[in-house]
């Protein structure tokens, strides 16, 4: 039999299928193996090349994979999907087969498999998510079923939160009503607790990381965007510049130009939507920060924001400042300097002398 130096590998619950290749390309065998088979069989291989796709447990098998000698490569499964010969047989050896075709591609793109640490801290991250997420459902639907009584507190979270005392002893709702009022909030508040819980062990985490501080003297990141940024990037040098960065984040717009014309639309949303939104939170209280500030006493960048927030209105700025907050963070880890807002005064800014001067403040 020809020598194993490509696998690609699909990755399920109870059983892993594997699509091995010899030098030349040529599909040595396909077979699918339960976990702990795989792992005896992966162990007898000489260095080889895994593809993985990033889903559940490919961080845990890369590292192992890296353990023992090999060299694992996770892809997006929307990069690996168009190496697949049908959608209309999708299973679990064309899986693996589309991956061992899609690793050995000489453009593809790669995840940087996480450590055991980062993923530690991700699993505070996602513990939070769900909490937070769970709050949010849980006080949609005592809004909805106190509305069937004809009880309506609008639809701020902290309004109907704070009637929810006074509710719980309206004599003018049915006792089963009160009592499920009792219940909810007596639920919410948990909730509240186990968020703050959350909070403070991601807190804890990053208290001493230098990379952490330095991010979080940008105003509007706190230590938990920064500690959900350390731990979702592995390496930030992956990215060639903080453009790149940003639109790894889906914070860019997305295009669909032809004909030497370009056509921006929405952003495009790609990458993490729980990273995301933590930038989009710290931009908020950026944004509300450079508004109540006087305008004598402003910053460079606060002028920019008020001018912006004046000329395309509140999302889009919002969105330019996540963009921006974005690419320092890149700066910051890339390079390995501290934030210092004043750095642009040691910079000389000359006009171009073939083109008019631009007006208004940029950043």
């Amino acid at each position: 039999m020809n020598e194993i130096t490509t696998v690609g590998v699909d990755l399920a619950k109870e059983v892993i299928a594997v699509c091995a290749a010899d030098r030349s390309g040529k599909t040595v065998f396909t077979r699918v193996f339960r976990r702990d088979a795989f792992a005896a069989w992966a162990v007898q291989l000489p260095p080889c090349l895994f593809g993985l796709e990033a889903c559940g447990a490919a961080h845990h098998w890369a590292r192992w994979l890296a353990s023992h000698g090999h060299t694992p490569r996770l892809m997006a499964a929307e990069f690996v999907q168009p190496f697949r010969k049908s959608r209309a047989a999708k299973n679990d050896r064309n899986d693996a087969e589309a991956v061992l075709t899609a690793v050995r591609q000489p453009n593809m793109r790669f995840v940087a498999v996480k450590s055991i640490e980062q993923q530690a801290c991700l699993s505070w991250h996602r513990l939070r998510q769900g909490y937070s997420e769970e709050r949010t459902a849980l006080i949609n639907r005592v809004r909805g079923l106190l509305g069937e009584f004809g009880v309506w507190r609008g639809r701020s979270a902290a309004v109907l939160t704070r009637a929810l005392p006074a509710l719980e002893h309206d004599e003018a709702l049915p006792l089963m009503v009160r009592r499920l009022v009792g219940e909810a909030r007596q639920h919410l508040a948990r909730l509240d607790e186990a968020i703050a819980g959350c909070e403070v062990e991601i807190k804890n985490h990053v208290k001493g990381n230098v990379a952490a501080h330095r991010i979080t003297a940008i105003t509007g990141v706190g230590p938990l965007t920064a500690a959900a940024m350390l731990a979702t990037v592995a390496d930030v040098r992956d990215f060639k510049n903080g453009r790149q960065f940003a639109a790894w984040q889906g914070l860019v717009p997305r295009q669909d130009s032809s004909g030497g014309k370009a056509r921006l639309g929405r952003i495009t949303k790609r990458g993490d939507s729980y990273l995301r939104g933590l930038l989009t939170q710290g931009a908020r209280s950026a944004l509300q920060a450079a508004l109540i500030k006087e305008p004598l006493r402003r910053t460079r960048l606060q002028g920019w924001i008020v001018q912006l927030h004046a000329r395309v209105g509140y999302h889009k700025t919002l969105v330019a400042i996540a963009n921006k907050h974005a690419r320092r963070i890149w700066a910051i880890l890339a390079k390995g300097e501290a934030y210092d807002p004043d750095a642009w005064r040691r910079w000389s800014r000359t006009a171009p002398t073939s083109a008019p001067a631009m007006t208004g403040v940029t950043p």
